[in-house]
């Protein structure tokens, strides 16, 4: 999977409600003087994905500075005793506003401030509650200094904006918790890895053209086995399931010609998981670049190549806050090397699950039951309906 972080929304606002996102504890005292480095599009300087990346874990769940933008995405189906179900998405993002590193004092720099950052984060939270009929999303930004946001694997393995985080349990990130809080909803997640990271597209390198640094550094954790609770309007569900990771770092990705994408983490009742990608040109083609990979269960995995599965729209659906339609259903057909293809059918659980009017791109992003000749659960994102992705990332 891969993301976007508009720079300039990001940045300005970080800036102009940079104090009011300040609400860090601790029992040490601040210098209230906020320093954001310069601001700057300009990916000069910053490395780009090229070549295998020798992979080391847990060292490559934190953070990769080198590269202008990463992302920590998970996203999760989960449901009660009695068979409530939920879906949840929690992603924190990471932008560099320049590639020098920010010096602290004594290093070179005299006007050291706990507040300096060379790096701006965004987080993205949102629960369905099918149930329900209801789709509840927040998205927060701050600074990645002073404590307010950030991302380490020393003493262990965290991410976090302010209050919503995902912490290690154990010295090898194995065992994970997510901790959010919106205004009316909230997750306590407990995870545990029981595959090891499944290296998208050549060994850890996925292309997204065919021009050499458009790609991206990207692994997953396809099944995160899911205890904890969801809490609604103040009611609190026990709910278990499954969650997927994605992690990306990279500096620029998608070529000149694309649209949008469309993704989906599909997690299957056999053990398997499928992750499949299509990027959407403006000419109505499709980028051949991309694909996709089958995770088997013992843990191993198939490289799926564009040519190797079919994505076809069954439904749309039209959405009321920002006039975007989007693909509503899809039958897919996958060449796993058996015998026969894999034959699915992708339905949402709820049609209304796109997030809006944050101030960045509008997409959609939500939970999908699978059925056909496996059944189960997974999570789809669709951007480009709303607005062309083309120059944004």
């Amino acid at each position: 999977m891969w993301r976007w972080i508009f720079l300039g929304v990001t940045a300005l606002a970080v800036i102009v409600f940079g104090f009011s996102l300040m609400n860090v504890g601790g029992n040490g005292e601040v210098n209230a003087d906020a320093v954001l480095a310069d601001i700057s599009m300009d990916s000069n300087g910053f490395t780009r994905a090229i070549g295998r990346w020798d992979w080391r874990f847990p060292r490559d769940f934190g953070a990769h500075p080198a590269f202008q933008t990463e992302w920590w995405y998970y996203t999760g189906n989960v449901e009660t005793a009695d068979g409530r179900h939920f879906g949840y998405q929690f992603t924190i993002f990471r932008r560099a506003l320049t590639p020098q590193p920010i010096l602290a004092e004594g290093e070179g720099n005299d006007s050291a401030s706990e507040w300096r950052a060379s790096q701006i984060y965004m987080a993205h939270f949102a629960v369905t509650d099918v149930a329900g009929g209801r789709y509840f999303h927040e998205q927060r930004f701050s600074r990645g200094s002073a404590g307010l946001a950030g991302a380490v694997v020393e003493p262990r393995y965290r991410v976090w904006l302010e209050g919503w985080q995902v912490a290690a349990q154990d010295d090898e990130a194995r065992r994970t918790h997510i901790t959010a809080q919106g205004a009316n909803f909230a997750v306590e997640l407990a995870l545990e890895q029981v595959k090891p990271p499944a290296l998208q597209g050549d060994n850890g390198l996925s292309p997204k053209s065919d021009e050499p640094g458009n790609a991206s550094y990207y692994y997953s954790l396809t099944r995160l086995l899911t205890n904890g609770t969801i809490t609604i309007n103040g009611e609190t569900f026990a709910v278990s399931g499954t969650t997927w990771k994605d992690h990306e770092f990279s500096t620029s990705a998608l070529g000149e010609g694309a649209q949008g994408w469309d993704w989906f983490g599909l997690q299957l009742d056999d053990n398997r998981e499928l992750m499949l990608g299509q990027i959407r040109l403006n000419n109505g083609g499709r980028e051949p670049a991309f694909g996709g990979l089958l995770v088997n269960p013992d843990g191993s995995t198939r490289y799926l190549n564009a040519s190797d599965f079919t994505l076809d729209v069954t439904a749309t659906w039209t959405s009321p806050h920002t006039g975007a339609v989007y693909p509503a259903g899809w039958n897919i057909t996958v060449n796993t090397g058996d015998a026969d293809p894999l034959n699915l059918t992708l339905t949402p659980l709820l049609a209304d699950q796109e997030l809006h009017g944050g101030g960045n791109v509008d997409y959609w992003e939500g939970a999908v039951r699978i059925t056909g000749d496996a059944t189960g659960y997974g999570y789809a994102e669709l951007t480009g309906y709303a607005q062309a992705m083309t120059g944004r990332f």
